[in-house]
């Protein structure tokens, strides 16, 4: 069967059941990434690793799940950035690595501790991605599922005319939303 709507829980085209699909692509296209957050600058890790080895030494799994944990779940470096990140400031002096318990454990050199201190003065990569972000992860999302609970109740429930208005209103509401971001 070859319909414009998929079926619903009862056979048969079923116009909500489309609707809901609708909402739920909606609500997963706002899903973080699947490496876990959004993507950081280069700096922003070295800057994450460095303030974090300024409290205690860590290996890099243990930074990994630290800066996850102190960005809300909005950033979680993955191990291909967080590892090389490791070597190049070991590389240039300002960690070092001592095997304990079968991991590499990272420290600060005296070199590194005075380029966390420099570092420190700016507001930690974590609380920065977390602020930025606060909107496109919260109130966006909400604002749009909102919506789409609402074409849908009204694909539910209203007139064919009240359909067709619905649908004009969500064109234009899509047209404005995309002129947002053609404007300087």
């Amino acid at each position: 069967m070859n319909n414009a709507f998929p079926s619903g829980p009862f056979g048969g085209a079923n116009p909500a059941s489309a609707l809901f699909d609708a909402m739920e692509q909606l609500r997963k296209s706002f899903d973080p990434r699947p490496s876990g957050g959004s993507r950081m600058a280069r700096g922003d890790v070295r800057t994450a690793v460095l303030s974090l080895l300024a409290e205690k030494p860590m290996h890099g799994y243990q930074i990994i799940n630290e800066i996850a944990e102190r960005s809300g779940g909005s950033w979680k470096p993955s191990a291909g950035s967080v590892y090389p990140t490791l070597q190049l400031l070991a590389d240039e002096g300002l960690i070092t690595a001592e095997e304990q318990n079968g991991r590499k454990t990272y420290s600060l050199t005296d070199a590194g501790a005075a380029v966390a201190e420099e570092a420190a003065e700016a507001p930690a990569p974590w609380e920065a991605s977390g602020t930025r972000d606060h909107t496109r992860f919260a109130a966006l999302p909400k604002a749009g599922v909102d919506l789409a609970a609402a074409a849908a109740q009204v694909g539910r429930t209203g007139s064919p005319e009240q359909v067709q208005q619905a649908i004009d209103v969500l064109d234009e509401a899509r047209r404005r939303l995309y002129s947002i971001l053609a404007q300087d």
